[in-house]
């Protein structure tokens, strides 16, 4: 167990070197790639119900991917992490200006109180957040489990997809099991198909 988190943070750090070296306007551009690709892509633009993120300091931004997607009127369904219980309730949001309230972690989530709770069994599509990949759908995240659980619970028929750099991408990610891994990785080069 201690070196599978040795090899992970191993390649946290490899893609972290990789991505200093780029200013912050070469990452918007690279950003704008996976952006296209993304509302280019025939699963998430055949979805009806889409998970998303709001996203953590390392994470590909999101915002932009939530507002658009709401106004070409896709169902959009984000996290609520409750960490005494280590689990993530979804709620549906349909007004990206109304609907969100910033946590006790600076993270935007939707507002309980306004926004419906949604079930697992009713996501097309989720779009799983990571810091690093490699092409056989495994990832690491921040290490609290929240994502690995969430992917080991929805539906088989969910497509699970992560956004990412090229940079991110490592040869191998170490991983107690295969199931928690993700469909499909897009990046700024290409589209990964788990392999």
């Amino acid at each position: 167990m201690n070196e599978i988190k040795s090899l992970k943070s191993s390649s946290l750090s490899v893609v972290a070197e990789r991505l200093d070296k780029f200013t912050i306007e070469e990452l918007a551009q690279k950003y704008e790639t996976i952006e296209h690709k993304l509302f280019e892509f025939a699963n998430f633009m055949e979805s009806e119900m889409i998970f998303l993120y709001t996203p953590q300091s390392s994470e590909i931004p999101t915002e932009k991917i939530i507002q658009k997607a709401l106004y070409i009127e896709k169902q959009i369904v984000l996290p609520v992490l409750i960490s005494t219980k280590n689990v993530i309730n979804l709620y549906k949001i349909t007004d990206f200006s109304k609907d969100l309230v910033t946590n006790n972690n600076d993270i935007l989530e939707p507002n309980i109180k306004k926004c419906k709770k949604i079930p697992l069994e009713d996501i097309d599509i989720a779009i799983i957040p990571g810091l690093a990949f490699d092409d056989k759908g495994g990832r690491v995240g921040f290490g609290n489990d929240y994502y690995r659980r969430l992917i080991s619970k929805l539906p088989e028929t969910c497509r699970k997809i992560s956004l990412a750099y090229e940079e991110q991408v490592v040869d191998q990610i170490q991983m107690e099991s295969r199931k928690y891994t993700v469909d499909i990785i897009i990046t700024d080069k290409r589209i990964i198909y788990k392999i």
